[in-house]
């Protein structure tokens, strides 16, 4: 059995395109229009994984709610001055800085997508 994606809901999809697919990299490799909602799949660069993002026709005017059982997503970058640079170019700001988890030896810091969706970014 392998992972296959994890699915977001997006209130609006021109800025969950950009964000994803902009900054972080994520390729759009599937598109599928059903009744009521249009699924959006982006892959990493090795296509092992997915995001689905889902832009329903009938979206909540102030968007979802996170629940409180979500985390956060992770992606792996290999400089955090590039993406700090991509992240401020793009109208972004850290909602944790950059900081050393000696405990991982790694260090890490954690931004939002455009519906609040912590993302973990780490360097590896």
């Amino acid at each position: 059995m392998r992972f296959l994606h994890v699915m977001l809901r997006v209130k609006d999809i021109d800025k969950s395109m950009d964000f994803y697919t902009k900054l972080l990299d994520m390729n759009l490799v599937n598109t599928i229009k059903l009744n009521d909602c249009i699924l959006y799949f982006l892959s990493d660069e090795d296509g092992q994984t997915q995001i689905e993002l889902t832009s329903n026709f009938e979206t909540p005017q102030d968007g979802y709610t996170v629940g409180n059982a979500f985390g956060h997503l992770a992606f792996g970058i290999k400089s955090f001055e590039e993406f700090t640079d991509k992240l401020h170019s793009m109208g972004f700001e850290y909602l944790y800085e950059p900081y050393y988890m000696p405990e991982a030896d790694l260090t890490v810091a954690f931004i939002k997508d455009p519906d609040g969706n912590e993302i973990e970014i780490i360097k590896n």
